[in-house]
């Protein structure tokens, strides 16, 4: 009997195998903007390519670009598109406006476990990706959680008129708008620089990402609250997609789903987050405690921003309060609600 199982294992094999040896080898040329060795690249990045490689039999080789090597990070979505890049990571909100849809994921205070959150935002998107990013097929979407870095302690919104701020993407700014600031836009690369010449005054950031791009060495302060969320999509060249096997097709679908996003999502916003308590640890940075009622005072004030993404919503097409209850719903359920 066991000899028999043993055959079937191998029969099974080789009736599988040659369906990959078949397929013809392909190259995803993977472009990113953050740093190399960001927790991004380690714990996102690089484990989906290895995971794609071994699926596919070795048929989909994965080269990672990263640190704008093929472009600069406002233009990843666009890459995709034109095929500089086969996927490449998209920040939507550098190019406010553009997707008014997604960016419903920005909003301040709507969020606060990234690893849920970014699996409720990624089924939520999928209803609309396809309309709002034609361009392109969208692999995934997920979220990290940021907050003020700067200069000097920000406890209350009144200190942000006449600041200016370093926002993380559309929304925020209209927030910053909104709290009497003005907005300094610059990708993430670019924010250090800008502290650095006084061009900004404070950015809003993620914990850890305040270290690896290396903020840490001209900001002290930083306001302990779950301020706002920076959405991000995993864009693909469609041609490429269309051009692949059925098998390479059935391994990328295989990667490029909801599972992938809550793990990519919870792996590097969780590790982001830790960044707070190695701040904390390093000496020389503040972190700047935040009452209940300190808080409110903040969700009153940045109120306005929700009725701006609904009017946007509303005119590309998508009925906004309906869409937002229905984000807001599955936020809930997964776990990822502010």
């Amino acid at each position: 009997m066991n000899r028999n199982i043993r055959l079937a294992a191998l029969v099974a094999s080789a009736v599988c195998w040659p369906a990959f040896a078949q397929d013809k080898p392909v190259e995803i040329k993977l472009a990113h903007w953050v740093p190399a060795n960001h927790l991004l690249a380690t714990t996102g990045f690089i484990p989906w390519g290895q995971s794609i490689e071994k699926a596919s039999g070795g048929s989909i080789k994965v080269t990672i670009y990263p640190a704008q090597q093929l472009g600069k990070a406002p233009d990843h979505y666009d890459m995709a598109r034109d095929g500089i890049a086969t996927v490449s990571y998209v920040n939507p909100g550098y190019q406010a406006g553009r997707f008014p849809v997604i960016a419903a994921g920005e909003l301040p205070f709507l969020v606060d476990k990234p690893g849920p959150a970014s699996q409720a935002l990624d089924a939520w998107y999928r209803q609309y990706a396809e309309k709002e990013m034609k361009d392109v097929k969208v692999c995934l979407a997920h979220l990290h959680v940021g907050t003020f870095h700067g200069k000097q302690a920000l406890t209350d919104p009144a200190q942000i008129k006449g600041m200016k701020i370093r926002p993380a993407n559309g929304t925020v700014a209209q927030m910053v708008t909104v709290l009497g600031g003005t907005s300094v836009q610059v990708s993430a690369p670019e924010a250090r620089d800008a502290l650095e010449k006084g061009v900004a005054d404070a950015i809003t950031f993620p914990w850890n990402s305040i270290i690896s791009f290396g903020i840490d060495k001209v900001t002290k302060f930083h306001t302990d609250m779950r301020l706002y969320a920076a959405v991000f999509v995993w864009a693909m060249n469609k041609p490429f997609y269309d051009g692949l096997s059925a098998n390479q097709k059935k391994v990328i679908d295989s990667h490029c789903n909801n599972e992938w996003a809550a793990k990519v999502g919870a792996a590097w916003g969780d590790a982001e987050d830790a960044g707070r308590e190695k701040l904390q640890a390093m000496g020389g940075h503040t972190i700047v405690p935040m009452t209940p009622a300190q808080i409110a005072n903040w969700k009153k004030a940045v109120a306005p921003v929700y009725d701006q993404w609904t009017a946007a919503a509303d005119k590309a097409g998508v009925p906004g309060k309906a869409a937002l209850d229905d984000l807001r719903a599955r936020l809930q359920k997964a776990g990822g609600a502010y």
